[in-house]
């Protein structure tokens, strides 16, 4: 079904705004390098018109906190369903993109810059080479699709091709035009197809029901481990794929950087900060009441693309920080929450359960669950 928007008066008597057109894609390119967030204040633009070298030019190229690239595909009219082939094609090219080449895209978007200094102060975070352009997602901008359009894109994303449409409309208010915009397929289903991706050196295989979780930023695990959950936000980027988690999945824990701490089970899906509750020795208390981080969580609270998002774990074992697993080839990944299908994830889980022993319950008497923190 097609996709329509639009904006009315707020009065007595509503006014539907007029819709308008830009004069041209020109127009809309200039208005998204001045301002990403109309696509997503979670990405970073590092190209723009580059050649592939067969017989194509992309319009934008960006960057995701996973090191993941976003191919960008501009169409201010209707686009046909030939539009989809072209931009298949071209994200054949950006999967071939090395790391230097990416470097070198960078360097002219910038006027010289350096993709690492860019990305450490854009996310706050290293650049991993190794897992730079391990996956892509394609997403094309449009004002609409037709019917085809539709079912090859839903199609497409339904079988982890991670290819996404934002509508936009033009309104006319007075002498002034408004820019609206509208997702095709909620966008975290699109990063889990993303985080999904196997890596491109390495063969797939079938994913194995164990769920990674990736606990990182300044948040505090001796708090999660005590009370029982995994949390994650500051956009929605970190916090969508949360929504991956069902009660009863297994969880396995890393603290990037740092190694792995934990392995649980989901005992409450996904719920805001201004809602999840801990269960302490007072009985159950609102989580901004309590968490040494509740000034910091209050900042966003109120914002529902910023704000913290919790998913509560009972615990099976688990670690101190200064006692995390970190190996060399382990699986690690900056995504929240993913489904590895690579064969290092295989290796992981198998490893990791060599270190925490009761991975399969009961629940161990030193690593606390929710229902403990009440003690």
């Amino acid at each position: 079904m097609p996709v329509k928007h639009a904006i009315w008066k707020v009065g007595s008597k509503p006014m539907p705004l007029s819709t308008s057109t830009l004069p041209n894609e020109q127009q809309l390119e200039d208005m998204i390098l001045a301002a990403p967030e109309i696509l997503s204040s979670e990405w970073m633009l590092i190209g723009r018109q580059e050649q592939t070298g067969q017989g194509g030019r992309i319009d934008l190229l960006a960057i995701a906190p996973d090191a993941s690239l976003v191919l960008i595909e501009l169409k201010r009219n209707r686009t046909p369903r030939e539009i989809v082939a072209q931009a298949l094609d071209y994200a054949s090219w950006v999967d071939q993109l090395t790391t230097e080449k990416i470097a070198q895209i960078y360097q002219r978007f910038s006027g010289g810059g350096n993709l690492g200094a860019a990305f450490r102060k854009h996310f706050g975070a290293e650049l991993d080479e190794e897992t730079l352009n391990d996956s892509h997602q394609i997403i094309l901008v449009a004002a609409e699709l037709d019917d085809s359009t539709e079912r090859i894109i839903n199609y497409l994303n339904a079988r982890d091709i991670a290819i996404n449409v934002l509508f936009f409309q033009v309104f006319q208010h007075g002498p002034d035009q408004l820019l609206s915009r509208v997702w095709l397929i909620d966008p975290g289903e699109t990063q889990a197809n993303v985080a999904t991706t196997t890596r491109r050196t390495r063969e797939s295989e079938p994913w194995n029901g164990e769920y990674y979780v990736s606990f990182g930023g300044n948040r505090n695990w001796s708090e999660a481990r005590k009370y029982g959950f995994i949390s994650a936000g500051g956009g929605n980027w970190f916090s969508q794929t949360l929504n991956m988690l069902s009660i009863g999945d297994r969880v396995w824990v890393n603290i990037p950087g740092t190694g792995y701490v934990g392995v649980g089970r989901v005992s409450e899906t996904v719920q805001s900060v201004n809602d999840f509750k801990l269960k302490t020795k007072e009985g159950e208390r609102l989580a901004l009441d309590v968490l040494t981080s509740a000034n910091r969580l209050r900042v966003n609270a109120a914002d529902p693309e910023k704000a913290e998002y919790f998913v509560g774990v009972e615990w099976l074992d688990t670690l101190p920080e200064n006692e995390a697993v970190k190996e060399i080839g382990l699986f690690g990944n900056q995504n929240t929450v993913c489904q590895p299908t690579t064969p290092s994830w295989r290796h992981t889980v198998e490893r990791l359960k060599t270190f925490f022993k009761n991975w399969d319950g009961p629940s161990s008497s030193t690593s606390p669950t929710r229902a403990d923190s009440i003690l």
